[in-house]
């Protein structure tokens, strides 16, 4: 785990300005109101942040173990995170702190499957993806979308947004928070819905592992859904000078599990506006050039990712992204024990589905692979040619264009 939330748990103890229930916490960062201040404050909108949740450790281990002799499975982007956690990201929603309501989506799904049968299928086979957290009225419910085939049937049944566990939050006001919200070590239990789509595997009511969340959340009420394009043509994307564009990545997710493992003990450190999404960094504010016709791009980006451990000292910065004909690299100065480095290729990924839309020049989960500059920069630790998580892009080429989120 990032050093983001032991900072915020810290400063919140010592700011003593939250309330707390065994084992859950509402962490907040210097400058929160009392909720009594909060009465003129704005619906906010949630953009970025993580989910971290287990599901239940006992049955991770029960899928991996002898007698199911199966694995899990993640997806969309999900990630592992310290422990036996499994960490959701980009999280959307609003944030009220008048009233303390709070709705997030989270990204991601994991999959567990188990018993492998002669034909290639698992009688065990169960996904839980998109979990939601809602919280209003002092109740608090997980929800997500669950895969799930029946024990003695082998049906498959799909099902979007089932309230799968309560959150148990007596004694925490959610009122008066400010970027980031965080709660930690939610107690939660399986409710009647979510036990049926769990397969029946377990009964209602049974503990599940607790939740722990960290979102941003902006100023301004949620934005609505974008309305249709109109019937006239858009203006089309002319080459030129842009100064709003994002890219995100999330380096690789076995090295940041490396990070925070036994082996390093160590954290990551985000300066300069990067944002941590959960299981991807963003760097924001980017300037530079486009030329759609010949698909060329330069990029250049804000904010800094420093990873340090036991061992170990890495910063990535100046972080800048290239596309021409269809290849696309990302760099960055590398700071290491033995200095800095400049501009060095660190990935290089697929930008053949670059395309405009709604203003928007984007690239989603573009697959990449190590340079040899970068192995340099992980000490040789991977490959070149190893792949590396995922690069997206976005760059608004029309003015008023909103980057997602």
């Amino acid at each position: 785990m990032s050093a983001r939330p032991v900072r915020l748990l810290a400063v919140a103890l010592a700011a003593a300005v939250l309330a707390v229930l065994p084992g859950a916490l509402l962490a907040v960062l210097p400058g929160t109101a009392h909720p009594a201040a909060a009465a003129g404050a704005a619906a906010r909108t949630v953009q970025g942040g993580r989910l971290d949740w287990g599901v239940k450790s006992s049955f991770q281990a029960y899928v991996t173990g002898p007698v199911a002799q199966g694995r899990f499975r993640l997806t969309a982007g999900a990630a592992t995170a310290a422990g036996s956690l499994f960490r959701f990201h980009s999280a959307t929603g609003s944030y009220d702190p008048r009233s303390g309501a709070f709705e997030a989506a989270f990204s991601g799904g994991v999959q567990f499957l188990g018993h492998r049968k002669d034909d290639g299928t698992h009688a065990l086979d169960l996904t839980v993806s998109r979990p939601r957290i809602v919280i209003g009225g002092g109740k608090g419910t997980l929800y997500a979308d669950l895969t799930s085939r029946a024990k003695d049937t082998g049906t498959v049944t799909r099902a979007a947004r089932v309230p799968l566990a309560a959150l148990a939050l007596g004694g925490v006001d959610m009122r008066g928070g400010t970027s980031p919200v965080a709660l930690t070590g939610v107690p939660a239990t399986l409710t009647a819905e979510g036990a049926r789509a769990f397969a029946g595997y377990y009964p209602a009511g049974t503990p599940l592992d607790p939740v722990a969340l960290s979102v941003d959340v902006t100023d301004g009420p949620t934005a609505s859904p974008r309305p249709p394009a109109p019937t006239a043509t858009p203006p089309a994307a002319r080459p030129g000078v842009f100064t709003d564009a994002a890219v995100d990545w999330g380096v690789r997710r076995t090295f940041r599990e490396y990070v925070t493992g036994a082996i390093e003990q160590g954290r990551w450190e985000l300066t300069g506006g990067a944002e941590d999404g959960g299981a991807v960094f963003r760097f924001p504010r980017g300037t530079g050039t486009y030329d759609p016709a010949a698909g060329r791009l330069e990029a250049a980006f804000a904010g800094r990712i420093r990873f340090t451990g036991r061992h170990l000292g890495l910063a990535f910065d100046r972080v800048g992204v290239s596309v021409t004909g269809g290849k696309g690299v990302l760099r960055a100065d590398v700071t290491t024990a033995s200095g800095t480095r400049r501009a060095v290729p660190l990935v290089e990924f697929d930008a053949g589905a670059l395309a405009v839309r709604d203003g928007l020049a984007t690239l989603t989960e573009a697959p990449a692979t190590l340079t040899a500059g970068g192995s340099q920069a992980f000490r040789s630790l991977y490959r070149p040619g190893t792949a590396m998580d995922p690069v997206s892009l976005a760059v608004a080429v029309t003015p008023g264009a909103a980057l997602p989120a």
